[in-house]
């Protein structure tokens, strides 16, 4: 039965096909006729996937193409389809059999031609500034003298040597590079990140913040210049909170940068010189301003001290201001002593007049009624409490006198064994020990005798033993000096002599 069921049918010779088998053919046939392609259309429907894969259709004014970008594509784009742009896109024809669909897997993105790019840039111009992001009151001030000036820009081109002279003409500064592509696929995100890296830098750190943020390219196509017109790059540079002055392309040039940074500058070397002001113009003008201070606070000077002199000259003379015065004081000085008399006067009349009206009955009285009073209270007054605290008093100071006897004994006890024993010290070094050894002191007056030349010449030799002082005049100390020693008395004949 199967057999049969494999057979073709009697009177058909075409051979049949799973719909596997077909789709695969479909795709084998479209891809090796075509291979690489590109095509050119409008871009229409746009979808991205949550996959991170990019869907949209290329159209013209007949037809629709199916277009896939892959994931891993994506960052390699030129430029990223938008509705409504016309563009050529390369890449392969394929088929989808799951669903009888072909396609094609787009690789590069172009745009088809300037117009077209023209069209896109101001589509995100209306976009951008419906958005408000170009408003005037969105940019920031740039500072007078930046200390620091960070610089995004390729490292090896000639903008930055010619932003490095032009500030160092101008008025040195330190230089931040944030090295990024300036053209290509990735010049958009590198540009974005450089000017956010240097917003999230902290202020006064080991990379410290610029404080002014230069954009900076050489001139170019549009194509050249396309990565500064893209909406990444416009919202980075209106997000940044650090002013930034854009001097992308010539003068004739115009990106999306321009537009929403602070300042736009026609060249790189305008940039600079917009950054930093003239440092010899700057101390000209500081020179300049001192001498105009200078001069203005002479001027004021003067027109003071000739005011004050001017007004010196309307003020009366001190004499002219003293005389009314003076007079015054005559007047008053005359009428003194009248006055002094009359009022004392008045106040002895007023006296008298009071004393009068004083009775010494009133006053008597008065006194009794105090004296009654007085009575009364020294009769409430007790003397046995007074009594009392007079003999608690009384025995503390007997106490007290007791103390303070003994403490005095004490104290005159330790000075008499103080003074015993210093005695006792100066007996032992005195030199009266010494002559109690055999030892004298010879004296010449108060003078001390050492020598035999000093004991001839005194007058008066006073000899101090350990029992007493033996006073010698001249002549005889002289002679007791000059006296020879008594020879020793001649040996008895009787005794046995030496043998030597």
């Amino acid at each position: 039965m199967s057999d049969l069921l494999d057979d073709p049918m009697p009177g058909q010779n075409a051979p049949e096909f799973t719909v596997s088998e077909i789709s695969g053919e479909v795709k084998r046939t479209l891809e090796g006729t075509f291979g690489r392609i590109r095509v050119k259309g409008e871009v229409g429907r746009v979808f991205k996937a949550r996959s991170g894969h990019l869907y949209y259709d290329i159209k013209d004014d007949r037809s629709v193409l199916a277009c896939t970008t892959w994931k891993g594509q994506i960052p390699h784009l030129a430029v990223v389809p938008e509705e409504g742009l016309e563009v050529v896109v390369t890449g392969r024809l394929t088929a989808f059999g799951a669903q009888s669909k072909y396609n094609m897997t787009v690789e590069e993105v172009a745009v088809a031609g300037q117009g077209a790019l023209m069209a896109l840039l101001e589509k995100r111009k209306a976009q951008l500034a419906a958005e408000g992001l170009f408003a005037p009151e969105r940019k920031k001030p740039l500072p007078y003298l930046p200390q620091i000036i960070g610089v995004v820009t390729s490292p090896s081109g000639a903008v930055i040597r010619d932003i490095l002279h032009r500030l160092r003409d101008r008025f040195p500064r330190k230089v931040l590079v944030w090295p990024v592509a300036v053209q290509g696929v990735n010049c958009a995100p590198e540009v974005a990140r450089a000017i956010e890296g240097f917003n999230r830098l902290t202020p006064g750190g080991a990379l410290p913040r610029p404080d002014l943020i230069i954009v900076a390219r050489g001139g170019g196509s549009i194509e050249d210049l396309w990565g500064f017109n893209e909406e990444i790059v416009a919202r980075a540079a209106a997000n940044s909170q650090i002013p930034l002055i854009s001097a992308v392309g010539h003068e004739t040039d115009t990106t999306l940068i321009d537009y929403v940074s602070d300042l736009r500058a026609p060249t790189p070397t305008a940039a600079a010189e917009h950054a930093v002001p003239v440092r010899l113009d700057i101390l000209a003008w500081v020179e300049g301003q001192g001498g105009r201070m200078a001069h203005a606070t002479a001027r004021a000077v003067q027109l003071r001290r000739q005011r004050l002199g001017d007004l010196a000259r309307a003020l009366p003379r001190p004499d002219t201001l003293l005389e009314t015065p003076r007079q015054r004081l005559d007047r008053v000085s005359d009428r003194l002593p009248n006055a002094l008399i009359a009022g004392v006067q008045r106040r002895k009349l007023t006296l008298s007049e009071r004393a009068a009206s004083l009775r010494p009955v009133t006053l008597h009285s008065l006194v009794d009624r105090r004296k009654d009073r007085l009575r009364n209270l020294s009769q409430r007054l007790s003397i046995r409490p007074i009594t009392q605290d007079m003999d608690r008093k009384q025995k503390a100071l007997e106490q007290l006198t007791q103390r303070l006897n003994a403490a005095q004994t004490r104290r005159i006890d330790r000075q008499k064994d103080r003074l015993s024993a210093t005695g006792r010290q100066l007996d032992i070094l005195s030199y009266k020990a010494t002559l109690a050894r055999g030892y004298a002191v010879v004296r010449d007056g108060a003078t001390l005798v050492t020598s035999t030349k000093a004991a001839k010449a005194a007058e008066t030799l006073s000899i101090e033993f350990a029992d007493g002082t033996v006073t010698l005049g001249a002549p005889t100390a002289a002679s007791a000096l000059a006296k020879p020693a008594a020879p020793k008395p001649p040996k008895d004949p009787g005794e046995q002599g030496s043998l030597f």
